[in-house]
């Protein structure tokens, strides 16, 4: 019941091609900590299993582009990389995702291009390997 309140009908890219079409069963495998808490009130679950069910919800809807605020925030490192693996599997099948993310390592592991924001303007932009290798972005924007 706490996905398929979030259930939409399947759809087609522009090219007329199917696009995923996600069932709950294939999210209980990207999330396993869901699968084994069907039956738990959403209210009952920790705040990563929150986090992680608001994803799924959300992918029930079938959308061609996911909009991620914070997804790793205040959550134990073992979501975070469910959280990624996630991530990643959108990303194979095609979706377009935009992640809004402090948490630069997970921002590494999903992402292949970074906006950096400062005051609401676009600071740096460019691949995450850029990135990487641009001592002087990192400083200016990436430390404490």
């Amino acid at each position: 019941e706490n996905l398929e309140v979030g259930r939409q009908p399947a759809r087609r890219w522009p090219d007329g091609s199917a696009a995923p079409n996600w069932q709950p069963g294939a999210l209980y495998e990207l999330f396993p900590n869901l699968g084994a808490m069907q039956d738990c009130p959403g209210g009952q679950m920790s705040g990563g299993e929150q986090q992680m069910l608001t994803v799924a919800r959300t992918l029930m809807g079938n959308p061609f582009l996911v909009l991620l605020d914070e997804p790793s925030e205040g959550v134990a490192p073992v979501i975070v990389e469910q959280m990624a693996g996630m991530i990643l599997a959108l990303k194979a099948q095609g979706a377009s995702i935009l992640l809004s993310e402090q948490n630069v390592h997970f921002a590494e592991l999903v992402s292949d291009r970074v906006y950096v924001l400062e005051k609401g303007q676009i600071r740096y932009s460019g691949s995450m390997a850029e990135l990487a290798d641009n001592e002087e972005v990192r400083r200016a924007y990436l430390t404490v």
